[in-house]
């Protein structure tokens, strides 16, 4: 989701810190499409509590992912870019790639991200590849595709792909997941069939996934409707409407620490799957003013910090969270350790350890994937 390489630019951002330390403090615009915030916004108020001479305040706003990029094309063409700093998951980030909307991080500005791709988690340098060198990745979760379920309903969870589908034409209605393009867990199990089915190519999702396109379409026979987002799945399946849905690690572990989902419920793995990794990423807007994306350099840079990377276990949101190496549990706030201590789960390490990861689609492949899926199985079930 990278190489690194090259100087600043002649006049870039050493210059524009330089007149920025005698201009107004700039006030920075952040949109979050990717929940992100539960994460970084922590951090996001100290950078500018500890720099008031280079921001004097920053703004959050919460957007879905799929509606961002043509806003940020139609600000562009305008000649006018009011955000300065979007978090995002693989999905805004695949299709602002593909309309070239994101200022280019690397290795234009490598400088500022000194030692990048060392520092970053093994298992988690090939998600800042996906990015090509468009943003830069923030936080990391070895993901899924996992199964949630209540207990007193499901009494043996599927281990199978055909055991799924068999279950959900058993108990129509009662598997849920949200649309991919808006859903971190649904474009994860999405991208994580092929694998199960054995499809031809697991990359290739026009031409290579007959057998993921064909089971998706059966099961759509006993899903109800694609909600938009992963938390009005969650909703539904803590109020017992539904009984089963796909999930991660942190959509797991947070709603049932926020109590919107009971404690007691579930995961389930399907046999020999292979873990499709995510990542959250920092990508900024081309057309900018220099003291404006001066400062917004400052910030990532600062975000990627171990003092900072260590809030970004949360409460089990995007679990574990840090992208940097070195940074341990023990390294984070001790709520974060005891949300996660109660409502982790053991197995996790495990499967973790000794299943197979892979990393997302690229950025055409993704946005070719959700197109196929909105028109030949979310059509006429959004909700």
């Amino acid at each position: 989701m990278s190489r690194l390489g090259g100087g600043l630019r002649a006049g870039g951002i050493l210059a524009a810190l330089a007149g920025a330390a005698h201009a107004q403090p700039v006030t920075l615009n952040v949109v979050d499409v990717a929940g992100n915030l539960a994460l970084t916004q922590e951090a996001l108020e100290s950078f500018a509590a500890k720099n008031p001479n280079l921001v004097s305040r920053i703004t959050f706003t919460k957007a879905p992912a799929p509606e961002l990029p043509g806003k940020i094309r139609a600000m562009q063409a305008a000649g006018r870019t009011d955000i300065d700093l979007v978090l995002t998951g693989t999905d805004a980030l695949a299709a602002g790639m593909a309309l070239n909307l994101w200022e280019p991080m690397l290795p234009a500005h490598a400088a500022k991200f000194p030692n990048l791709m060392d520092n970053y988690l093994p298992s988690a340098r090939k998600m800042q590849d996906l990015a090509n060198g468009q943003a830069v990745m923030v936080t990391y979760m070895p993901a899924g595709p996992l199964l949630e379920y209540n207990p007193d309903k499901v009494k043996a969870p599927p281990k199978t792909p055909a055991e799924l589908l068999a279950w959900c034409k058993a108990n129509p209605n009662k598997l849920i997941y949200a649309r991919p393009a808006n859903s971190g867990p649904g474009r994860t199990f999405l991208m994580g069939l092929p694998y199960l089915l054995g499809d031809k190519d697991p990359k290739e999702p026009l031409a290579g996934w007959d057998k993921t396109w064909a089971y998706l379409k059966e099961l759509n026979s006993c899903i109800e409707y694609y909600p938009t987002g992963t938390g009005a799945v969650m909703k539904e399946l803590g109020e017992g409407s539904r009984d089963m849905t796909v999930t991660v690690t942190g959509w797991d572990i947070n709603p049932r620490a926020l109590g919107v989902v009971p404690k007691q419920f579930k995961v389930a793995a399907l046999n020999g799957f292979t873990w499709v990794n995510d990542a959250h990423y920092m990508a900024v807007p081309k057309g900018l003013p220099p003291a404006r994306q001066a400062a917004v350099m400052e910030l990532m840079a600062y975000l990627l910090k171990p003092e900072q990377q260590a809030l970004t276990y949360d409460a089990g949101y995007f679990y574990p969270g840090p992208a940097v190496k070195n940074v341990p549990l023990s390294a984070a706030p001790q709520k974060s350790q005891d949300i996660i201590k109660e409502y982790g789960r053991p197995e996790y390490a495990d499967w973790i350890a000794k299943q197979p990861h892979t990393q997302p689609l690229d950025d055409k492949a993704m946005v070719a994937a959700f197109k196929k899926w909105d028109q030949e199985i979310g059509s006429g079930k959004g909700k």
